[in-house]
């Protein structure tokens, strides 16, 4: 319960303070970047070290990239039967199968379960969001951008260049020096600083008004994200007599609203932006109730 009420108070915290002067402009880009390059390796190197790898992780690793292609031909459908833009049809390609698994999911995770579950959230993060963002998202902001798709080279390149993505095989390949009490202490208290300082960058950078004409897009965008998707992982899970506390934070992070990060690209791209900006800024406020009512159904 302390972590809802944490998440709750920075979340609006940053939204009150967004419209006055007394942060910088990129206040919200330097807090993301400290949480990329700082918080979050330290919370993968301290969580993951302690997981034990068996067979049911592997719905943790099979999940998100069924929930990206669910999304990926829910929104090819409904764009073909609504005759949406490209514009629009880009933004809900980028922002409706990738959710905000890292900098909501983690958070969310530690405040409807507890910190024991992240590492479960940490690897459906880091072995489907991240690659799919890099792979999937990067061929959708290549096509629907104008620009010419990225080989796999770059594609590879951005991967494994990427902090917490290199925090995690660090982890994997250093799991035993890493349990350390001293230097899992130290990580401890720097991976605490997550939670607050993502829920309040977001706040600073939320936006929440919607564009006229772009009404049904954007109810189409966040009831498949947030409601259908997450509902059919459960379906899934219990037709595979799976019951695990894998495939419950699976199942979870599933319902995830649009990804902070896909939004970004698809408002670099040009594409509908404020559209992008609704998704993202309302999907995070919804989010609250739909995770409350999935986590029922858990």
């Amino acid at each position: 319960m302390e972590n809802f009420i944490l998440i709750f108070i920075c979340l609006a915290g940053g939204m009150l303070l967004q419209g006055r002067k007394i942060f910088a402009e990129n206040a919200p880009q330097t807090l993301n970047l400290y949480v990329i390059w700082v918080a979050l390796p330290a919370l993968i190197l301290r969580q993951v070290p302690t997981l034990s790898f068996s067979t049911d992780l592997f719905v943790l690793l099979v999940m998100p990239w069924l929930m990206t292609l669910l999304g990926a031909i829910l929104v090819w459908l409904g764009s073909r039967f609504f005759k949406w833009s490209t514009e629009i049809t880009g933004v809900l390609l980028l922002t409706v199968p990738l959710g905000n698994t890292s900098f909501l999911g983690i958070p969310m995770i530690e405040a409807f379960f507890n910190l024991d579950m992240v590492s479960y959230g940490i690897i459906y993060d880091q072995f489907g969001s991240f690659l799919a963002l890099s792979t999937y998202g990067s061929f959708i902001f290549a096509l629907y951008s104008g620009q010419e798709q990225q080989n796999v080279w770059k594609i590879g390149q951005k991967v494994l260049t990427f902090p917490p993505f290199l925090a995690l095989l660090i982890a994997i390949l250093f799991a035993r020096p890493l349990q350390n009490a001293v230097i899992s202490e130290s990580l401890s208290l720097i991976a605490s600083s997550v939670v607050p300082v993502v829920m309040f960058a977001i706040g600073l950078q939320l936006k929440i008004r919607l564009a006229p004409g772009q009404t049904l897009p954007f109810c189409f965008g966040l009831t498949v994200k947030m409601l259908v998707a997450p509902f059919v992982a459960l379906l899934l899970c219990h037709l595979s007599g799976l019951d695990t506390p894998a495939s419950r934070i699976a199942v979870f992070e599933s319902g995830m609203p649009p990804m902070v990060t896909a939004g970004a690209l698809a408002m670099s791209a040009g594409l509908a932006p404020r559209l992008t900006a609704a998704l993202v800024g309302w999907g995070i406020l919804i989010s609250f109730a739909t995770l409350s009512l999935l986590r029922f159904f858990l």
